[in-house]
């Protein structure tokens, strides 16, 4: 069986185009902390725990090798939303070349989605992106911040993305053969 997949790819051109949603109340406990150690086990934990429900498997035969390459290139960064100490989701921003950024992962573990913490990490990423080059000597100034998402994704994605501040520049529809999940 085969179901199609409507894929978008989103933008933002400029720092001004982020915008920020409210944060979580006070009382959740919520904290954001980049994870500045290159750890191919906790950022394994991270993709499975987030992309397990939304059909995440590009990166499931990964070795700790070809994970510890991706992590350690410069200016690659994990920012992981915690709330009261437990993990809650992750952004990862994939730097690429002439100032161009790419969110080549971001999403909630189940048990926090739906408590406003997306937004608020999206808004948190993005805005990590957009100041990448003030951490990172010899990067340049970013100038392009992107993202894709697709239906098999959270019902809300597309919607959190847009809310942000990304604009769609790209939409594309493929078959693809159903796993357990969709059919």
């Amino acid at each position: 069986m085969t179901i199609d997949v409507t894929t978008w790819s989103l933008e933002q051109t400029a720092a001004a185009d982020v915008s920020p949603a409210r944060e979580p109340g006070a009382g959740a406990g919520v904290r954001i902390v980049r994870a500045e150690v290159p750890s191919p086990a906790f950022s394994r934990f991270l993709y499975t725990a987030v992309g397990a429900d939304n059909d995440w498997t590009d990166r499931l035969e990964w070795s700790h090798e070809r994970w510890l390459e991706f992590l350690d290139r410069p200016g690659t960064e994990t920012w992981v939303a915690y709330e009261r100490g437990t993990p809650a989701g992750y952004i990862e921003l994939d730097p690429q070349d002439a100032g161009v950024v790419e969110i080549s992962y971001f999403g909630l573990l189940p048990a926090f989605r739906g408590r406003r913490i997306g937004g608020h990490l999206l808004t948190w990423g993005a805005r990590r992106a957009w100041d990448l080059a003030e951490r990172w000597p010899g990067r340049p100034p970013t100038k392009r911040l992107w993202v894709h998402t697709c239906s098999k994704d959270g019902p809300y994605a597309l919607d959190n993305y847009r809310r942000r501040g990304f604009k769609v520049f790209d939409v594309t529809t493929e078959a693809e053969v159903a796993t357990g999940a969709e059919g």
